[in-house]
């Protein structure tokens, strides 16, 4: 599923969660470079302000498997890093395939000149130490208003970041599929001549997302033959 869902879009995606009533769209985090793309299991982490001097901004890189997106939880602070070129080259390191982050990095030139995908809500230059510490790891957090657990598949590319939760991944990765061939049908009506608003007619467009809360995909027969294209 994580291997279908690399070459999956956010869109297409994020089509899949509204129709299944699930909130993964991550609001307001960004790619900061302009090919960015990822797509792996998140490792949580949580932070919070430091309560005394001493405390460590976080070390917590070596123990991030391989193939991980590190998904941090600085509460949309801006003021302040949780993320730079060494934690990047550490990362690197380890074979960790990117960083989110609802808060802001530095050292972003680096990141982009050495190819190592970030996504923040901004990049600055102020460090974190002596401001915030970590609180815990690989627990449930906030990102961009989505709560993350840790193992849930997160996918990002020039769009942004979706989180998928790991108990709806192979729902979510099979009706994005269906979507986005469906929409591929719509472009390739249009290219052919059709009329672009009597293609998304005749192929459902505007039920793609529609949630029919039923809690599943659920649906109509009707709909079911807008995406074979009968």
């Amino acid at each position: 599923m994580r291997q279908r869902a690399a070459h999956l879009t956010t869109a297409g995606l994020s089509d899949a969660l509204d129709r299944l009533g699930i909130v993964g769209q991550v609001a307001g985090v960004r790619p900061l470079g302009p090919s960015y793309s990822v797509c792996g299991p998140a490792f949580t982490v949580r932070y919070r302000a430091v309560e005394a001097l001493g405390e460590t901004v976080g070390d917590y890189i070596d123990d991030v498997p391989p193939g991980s997106v590190v998904v941090i939880d600085n509460q949309g602070r801006t003021d302040c890093t949780v993320w730079g070129d060494i934690l990047t080259e550490a990362a690197r390191g380890r074979r960790v395939v990117g960083t989110v982050i609802d808060g802001v990095c530095r050292d972003a030139g680096w990141s982009e000149r050495v190819g190592y995908p970030v996504y923040a809500l901004a990049n600055w230059m102020r460090t974190g130490k002596d401001r915030v510490t970590v609180e815990a790891v690989r627990v449930c957090v906030q990102v961009g208003g989505v709560t993350v657990e840790s193992g849930d598949l997160v996918v990002g590319d020039r769009d942004g970041i979706v989180v998928l939760p790991a108990s709806s991944l192979a729902e979510i990765v099979e009706l994005a599929e269906s979507i986005e061939t469906t929409e591929g049908r719509i472009r390739e009506a249009v290219w052919s001549g059709e009329r672009l608003d009597a293609a998304r007619e005749r192929l459902g467009y505007h039920l793609l997302q529609r949630h029919t809360g039923s809690g599943g995909i659920g649906l109509t027969s009707r709909e079911q033959q807008w995406q074979r294209g009968t």
